[in-house]
């Protein structure tokens, strides 16, 4: 995060985040105006697009065979350029045109996965340019998540972030605005909710879709000490439904195996900073970022792999996008470091 990179994103008016779970779009003065899923509904016999967003997400396994609800966003990566794009346009369509009545979209910033591929960093462009935009700025989501979190990443000091998301968990240790060591692996809230429907398949012969997985997260969320949640599916033998009494210490067992995974990137980004900055991370801790950063014992189950603090996030699900509109607006301030003068 340069002075140089600093100024090409003030140049920015749009700022977007796609996310495999949900796109966010931030209009600069005017703060986040979209927060929605990231799917399209659409009609395999005529092409045309049914619905976006949480309308085409309320569809999910519940349309016709000639209907289809698609995600043209896996991990942060577009894997469907056409698709995306019409997605985007209706949802920022209206809004940005009421907003933005005469003025072309000139710039867009948008954050990416660290180490992305190229072409995923193509994709992303492409995308863009296609609703009208004449530049398009790339910016790494830990920085940006970093940035919305309000952790000082200008300074020489260590910040640690872990962004968990969807699809994926990237974890980083930052400063003077730059990553100094970083690693992605593919795991994120995808793979603990399937983890836990499968857990219930095989014990309870319960069929449960993942979207039905959001009372079991607000009862382990409420009472931690709590030892069974009531859940409803369908019986596995029989098709009907059917209401279970799941053991909570069981799901949270459940839930953690997926996440030695983020355990061991963790270690292997601490082992890979200078030991000054490790030491800072022991006063600082960690700060969780993400949507899936919510996840009932993350926190704790880092923090006692670490023996560091951890900390979540005021707004760990939109972090990344309100930290492209902080630099995009010019409330970021890199530490400038003036070349000494030849003596």
């Amino acid at each position: 995060m340069t002075s140089f990179s600093l100024e090409q994103l003030r140049r920015c008016t749009i700022a977007v985040d796609l996310g495999a779970a949900r796109t966010r779009v931030y209009l600069r003065d005017n703060g986040l105006i979209v927060d929605e899923p990231s799917a399209a509904a659409i009609n395999t016999r005529t092409g045309s697009l049914i619905a976006v967003g949480g309308a085409a997400e309320g569809m999910s396994g519940r349309t016709p065979h000639h209907i289809t609800v698609v995600r043209p966003i896996s991990g942060g990566t577009v894997v469907d350029i056409d698709m995306a794009q019409r997605m985007l346009r209706h949802l920022v369509g209206e809004k940005v045109r009421r907003v933005w009545r005469r003025k072309p979209m000139l710039r867009a910033a948008v954050c990416l996965p660290h180490d992305a591929e190229p072409l995923a960093r193509r994709a992303a462009v492409e995308t863009l340019m296609g609703l009208g935009t004449r530049r398009v700025e790339l910016v790494d989501t830990l920085i940006a998540a970093a940035v919305g979190c309000g952790m000082p990443v200008e300074l020489p000091e260590a910040t640690m972030i872990v962004v968990c998301g969807a699809a994926s968990t990237q974890v980083a240790v930052l400063s003077l605005g730059a990553i100094v060591a970083a690693e992605k692996v593919l795991v994120g809230g995808d793979a603990m909710d399937y983890a836990v429907v499968e857990h219930l398949r095989r014990r309870h012969e319960l069929m449960l879709p993942t979207q039905g997985l959001h009372p079991l997260h607000l009862a382990l969320s409420a009472d931690p000490m709590e030892e069974s949640a009531e859940v409803r599916g369908r019986d596995v033998a029989t098709g009907l439904s059917r209401t279970v009494m799941v053991n909570t210490a069981e799901v949270r067992e459940v839930m953690h195996m997926p996440l030695t995974a983020v355990l061991d990137a963790i270690g292997r980004v601490l082992r890979a900073c200078p030991p000054d900055l490790v030491a800072d991370l022991v006063e600082r801790g960690v700060m969780l970022a993400g949507g899936s950063a919510v996840l009932p014992g993350l926190d704790r189950m880092i923090a006692d792999a670490t023996g560091m603090t951890v900390r979540i996030a005021d707004q760990p699900d939109v972090c990344s996008v309100l930290g492209l509109g902080a630099m995009m607006e010019g409330k970021v301030q890199p530490l400038h470091l003036d070349p000494l003068a030849s003596s």
